[in-house]
């Protein structure tokens, strides 16, 4: 049996939802940030299945370095124009070519089209608002990766590409699954009943005690809407519809809730949050991946995080991906073990050119504000949870290839 190097521990402190004070962060679909993240990821799963089809298995590539510079817009009530696309540059590693061994023939691969195509795809489907063949400069610059790197897929063990980590934790506090819920359903069901907000949604979070202020950014979409006062009463709904989403979430759980929507607006001087397509980029804010949500879709300041990018890093060999997925399953396996009081956190560790499989630590913190008995027999459930998922790295594999698992 190898040695997968599982340290379980319990650790007798306040676990984040019992402190007084909370952060909590999500950057939606429309962000800059997550655009990117998400180019990224499509980029990725298209290169996935693109070399499966031609060679059964996944050839080394890395996305994660996607860019968006934001354009120039003029907006207006009933509709104004974008002056200048919005720039975004797929950017990576891959396997553009392939030597035969028998023959020394090369065979070069599509991978620019698939890139572009697939990133033109995600656009297309996720921002109705977006004309992508006139206010989006697309280009790609994926050229072939080193030969180290390359080789750690040759071999029977699927070799880790970088000495980093990946974190996890669960469950997720209400502060968590407000912030998260209520990106995703004004992305969402909210559409069909007010199309004037776009998709360009942050959502802020501050709990202190039992008090929680949300404060949600959410741009306009010019075109729906005639004039201030019908942005006013948009706003109105939003807030009224929000509102009641988010006492829904709460339900029974002591909590007094407030929400602010669009604070920067200041109707006197005109300044509302209007744009052209519902995204920020084509003229306020340009996007990088990695700089948003971590792979649970949070941004969350008070729990463990890293700083690795998972969107677009390969999911083969790729620990900045792999281990930060399998972390997160990993506590949400172990935290359906254990009392809904502990929090858990995990981490791993692993070596370049070392097994995916064979991490060189693994850590699952079970935090408790109280010394709890039951350490001991969650010690060995966890440790075999642990174990279960990196013998069958894989999983975590097909999960993300197949889109099953978030990435930001």
């Amino acid at each position: 049996m190898a040695n997968k190097n599982i340290y379980v521990e319990g650790i007798c402190e306040m676990p984040v939802p019992m402190r007084k004070i909370e952060l909590v962060e999500r950057k939606g679909i429309g962000h800059p940030d997550s655009v990117a993240d998400a180019l990224a990821e499509e980029v990725s799963k298209a290169l996935c299945k693109m070399y499966k089809k031609e060679f059964g298995t996944v050839l080394h590539h890395n996305t994660d370095e996607t860019q968006i510079a934001a354009g120039q817009a003029s907006p207006k009530f009933g509709g104004g124009h974008i002056i200048d696309p919005s720039y975004i540059l797929l950017v990576g590693r891959a396997t553009t070519n392939i030597t035969d061994v028998k023959t020394k023939d090369i065979r070069c691969l599509p991978c620019k089209p698939t890139a572009l195509a697939a990133a033109r795809n995600y656009l297309k489907k996720t921002f109705p608002n977006l004309d992508v063949d006139s206010e989006v400069v697309l280009d790609a610059r994926l050229g072939q990766g080193s030969d180290d790197l390359r080789g750690v897929y040759k071999s029977s063990k699927i070799l880790a590409n970088d000495t980093s980590f990946g974190v996890g934790y669960a469950p997720y506090s209400i502060t968590d699954r407000l912030v998260l819920t209520t990106e995703e359903y004004i992305n969402g069901k909210m559409k069909d009943i007010l199309p004037e907000t776009g998709q360009d949604v942050k959502v802020m979070a501050s709990r202190v005690g039992n008090d929680i202020t949300m404060t949600v950014a959410c741009a306009m979409v010019d075109k729906y809407i005639d004039d201030l006062e019908h942005y006013k009463s948009v706003v109105e709904q939003m807030y009224d519809k929000v509102n009641q989403h988010a006492l829904d979430i709460i339900g029974d759980e002591k909590i007094n809730f407030k929400l602010d929507i669009n604070t920067g607006d200041d109707y006197d001087k005109g300044v509302i949050y209007l744009t052209c397509t519902g995204l920020s980029q084509e003229m306020g804010d340009d996007g990088s991946v990695g700089r948003g949500n971590r792979c649970n879709g949070l941004i969350t300041p008070y729990r463990p995080m890293s700083m690795e990018a998972t969107s677009g890093k390969n999911p083969i060999t790729h620990i900045g991906k792999i281990y930060n997925v399998m972390s997160k399953l990993i506590a949400e396996d172990v935290a359906k073990k254990v009392s809904p009081e502990v929090e858990v956190r995990v981490r791993i560790l692993s070596q370049i050119g070392k097994p995916v499989s064979e991490p060189l630590n693994c850590n699952i913190q079970l935090v408790s504000a109280t010394e709890d008995k039951k350490i001991g027999q969650w010690k060995q459930e966890a440790e075999s949870i642990a174990y279960e998922w990196l013998d069958n790295v894989d999983k975590v594999t097909d999960l993300i290839i197949n889109g099953k698992v978030r990435t930001f």
